[in-house]
């Protein structure tokens, strides 16, 4: 019974947590619920990186603040236990005298890691663990892969017809086969709104002249990085213009022209470290969740190595007869879901992951 409860309390604490999403990266989204007596006091989420953490809400929302020394505070992940952008949640669980703490899963991010349960047990703390775990786990999926994997969590995306290409045989100056309609279209920025950054290659960045915003969901517009090794993309692409952030991957050798200063220049050595380097590189900036949206050649490149976490697959109702080929993914879809007149197939890459070869640690928090 015990179980049911804990359960259906920290389903609770998932809801509010999903409320953070796309404003509190690269920080984990995090909820917290205060309860006595089987009713619910108090209820809080981390809202924005930087800001008050989850338990902290939580507890600042109880009206009658004695009830919390017979409370029980349910908590997604597990409390901090150091000072960071705030001071530590184990710290003010253990100053209110709350009896009972039930945690999600723990934190995988070093300063914590299990220091914040161990404090709260030394203070005379009743710590349940594991309640919901695979769901807690599953909210922070790009977190945890930061985390333990030390590189961003990779996303790959593409649209194709439904014969399986992903555009017509074309020049840079004709337009592109639109697979997507209205709905998918508002579905892709929607995606592009929760990552931090966004990856194209040079063929896509000279064909199609994108600007990969999120302008079509309310949130923010992820970091837009191309590849371009020999200079092919011209200076007065939307990516180099727009004034948005924009980061350009070219060779060690390239001779590249001025550029915008929203256009930041990074280089690293292309061939079969060209992967591996650039996912080093985005960890070191902290860029937790990476959306990799074309070419084909690009996307084929990831799914070939392993540096990949899951994939989204949008096929349309339009058929090209012949063109170019979409990516090919040697495994059955473990979702379907129907967005307008397109369906959407997910992938997830159930190998062992591939860890990218960094030997630091990143701080957050």
């Amino acid at each position: 019974m015990d179980r049911e409860i804990h359960s259906a309390f920290m389903r609770r604490c998932l809801q509010l947590a999903s409320l953070g999403r796309g404003h509190v990266s690269p920080n984990p989204m995090v909820g917290a619920v205060a309860v006595h007596e089987g009713r619910i006091i108090g209820e809080g989420y981390h809202r924005c990186y930087g800001k008050p953490h989850a338990e902290v809400n939580a507890i600042a929302s109880v009206v009658d603040e004695r009830l919390l020394t017979e409370s029980t505070l349910y908590v997604s992940l597990e409390p901090c236990s150091h000072y960071g952008k705030t001071p530590p949640c184990a710290e003010l669980i253990v100053a209110k005298h709350i009896p009972r703490v039930v945690v999600g899963c723990l934190d995988p991010f070093p300063a914590v890691s299990g220091r914040g349960i161990a404090r709260l047990r030394e203070a005379g703390v009743e710590v349940v663990t594991g309640v919901l775990e695979e769901e807690c786990l599953a909210l922070n999926r790009t977190f945890m892969t930061f985390q333990t994997h030390h590189r961003p969590f990779v996303t790959l995306k593409w649209a194709q017809s439904s014969d399986g290409y992903i555009d017509r045989l074309r020049e840079p100056s004709e337009p592109a086969a639109r697979i997507s309609d209205d709905v998918s279209a508002v579905w892709v920025h929607r995606l592009r709104a929760d990552v931090d950054a966004i990856l194209v290659g040079t063929r896509t960045a000279v064909a199609d002249n994108p600007s990969l915003t999120a302008r079509l969901w309310p949130g923010r517009s992820p970091l837009r990085v191309v590849l371009d090794e020999h200079a092919r993309v011209p200076a007065g692409a939307r990516l180099f213009t727009d004034g948005l952030p924009t980061l350009l991957v070219t060779g060690e050798a390239t001779d590249y022209p001025v550029l915008p200063p929203s256009v930041e220049v990074v280089r690293l050595p292309f061939g079969q470290t060209l992967i591996p380097a650039l996912l080093d590189e985005l960890y070191r900036r902290r860029l937790q969740h990476l959306l990799v949206e074309g070419g084909a050649a690009l996307l084929q490149s990831f799914i070939d190595s392993g540096y990949w976490d899951e994939a989204r697959v949008e096929t349309g109702q339009m058929r090209l007869g012949e063109g170019v080929a979409a990516p090919i993914l040697r495994q059955p879809s473990q979702r379907l879901e129907q967005c307008g007149r397109a369906r959407i197939d997910w992938y997830e890459n159930r190998e062992k992951t591939t860890v990218c070869p960094a030997n630091h640690s990143v701080g957050l928090k």
